[in-house]
Parts: structure tokens; sequence; C-alpha cells
């Protein structure tokens, strides 16, 4: 029969899984609003077309060939993708403080053997098959601790790629020059603070 001990670690374990697994997907979904978000200065149009230049002399107002000059830069949608983005880095800050708690929860239930395989386990009819089972079923197991410090590291590059996005955004407006839209794109694009590395090891964690 299983102790208390280890009934409430074996649901801590499960727990914390359950939030990294939850925090990943926001971080899909960041990832998506990242990717709409990096069309900051669109294709130029086409004006030898004779539809679009039709469309263009009949509505040549000062804003609208400014809008054209500037790249069509639709301050609105990234007003918008940015609002959603913030969103996202809230939650994701909310199951760090939540995967944090359920740590120092486990620190503090967590059994004085700390589940080490010994001697006395198997008992003296055990074979080294049994032995080398158990520790080898273990040994490929994340720590608790993997998790929760991979999903910090995790939101500090995610907040840090959040703040490069608003502050990009913040400078956008009709007067942007060729070259500022160009060089906004282009940090949108390469993304910095994002270790791809770090990444790809996160999502090793899940089986």
């Amino acid at each position: 029969m299983e102790s208390e001990e280890h009934i409430l670690m074996s649901e801590l374990n499960e727990k914390i899984f359950q939030i990294f697994s939850d925090f990943m997907t926001r971080v899909i979904k960041f990832e998506e609003l990242v990717a709409v978000g990096k069309f900051i200065r669109r294709p130029p149009i086409n004006k030898t077309s004779e539809l679009i230049e039709r469309i263009f002399r009949a509505n040549e107002t000062r804003r609208v060939l400014t809008y054209v000059e500037a790249g069509c830069v639709n301050a609105h949608d990234s007003i918008q993708n940015i609002s959603n983005s913030k969103c996202i880095v809230n939650e994701l800050e909310g199951l760090v403080k939540e995967v944090t708690g359920a740590m120092r929860t486990a620190n503090e239930s967590k059994p004085l053997s700390q589940d080490k395989v010994t001697q006395d386990e198997f008992g003296p009819e055990a074979t080294l098959y049994d032995k080398e089972e158990t520790v080898s079923s273990e040994l490929p197991k994340p720590e608790l601790t993997d998790y929760a410090a991979m999903m910090s590291v995790i939101y500090s590059m995610v907040k840090l790629d959040y703040i490069m996005q608003q502050r990009i955004v913040s400078s956008l407006n009709l007067k942007s020059s060729s070259g500022e839209l160009e060089s906004y794109s282009l940090m949108w694009s390469l993304r910095p603070f994002i270790n791809n590395d770090i990444m790809h090891q996160a999502w090793r964690l899940i089986p």
C-alpha cells in the first residue's frame, strides 16, 4: 500500500506536468501571434494594374497616399495583436507562479528517502536485472525542477520578446520611413531574445 507521501508526490508530479503542458500551449499561441504580427510592412501595391489605378484616382486623398507610401501599415491590427500577446504573457506569468507554489509544496512533502534505489527496497532475492530495470526506468524522467526552471527561462524570453514587439508597434505610424519599417521587420523576424535550443529542450520534456 502506497504511503500518503508517495500519493501526494504522484499528484504533485501530475499537477506540475499539467501546468507545464498548459504553459507550452500558451507559448504556441504567442508564437502564432508573432507570425501574424510580423507583417509590419505589407507587399507593395501593384500600381500598374488598371483596376488599382482607377481605385487610387477615385480615392486619392492625402491620407491614402501617405498610407501607401508608409508601406500600408495598419496600426489598429498591430495594436490589437499586441494586446492579445500581452494577455498571453500575463497568463504565462500566472502559470510560473502556480508551478512555483506547486514546487514549494513538493519540496515540503518529499519523503526523506528521496525515492533513491537502495538494497533494502529490493530484498535479498532481487536479481541484478530487477535493479537495473528500476534504475533505467527512472533515469529518463525529468525532475520537477526541470519543468519549473524551463518555464521560468522561457517566460523571461517571451516577455522580452513581447516588450520588443510593443516598442516596435508603438513606434509605427504613417510617417515611418521605409528604412525604419525594414529595421522593425528584421528585428521582429530575428527575435533576438528567443533561444531556439532552449525551446527545443522544452518540447522534449513532453513525451
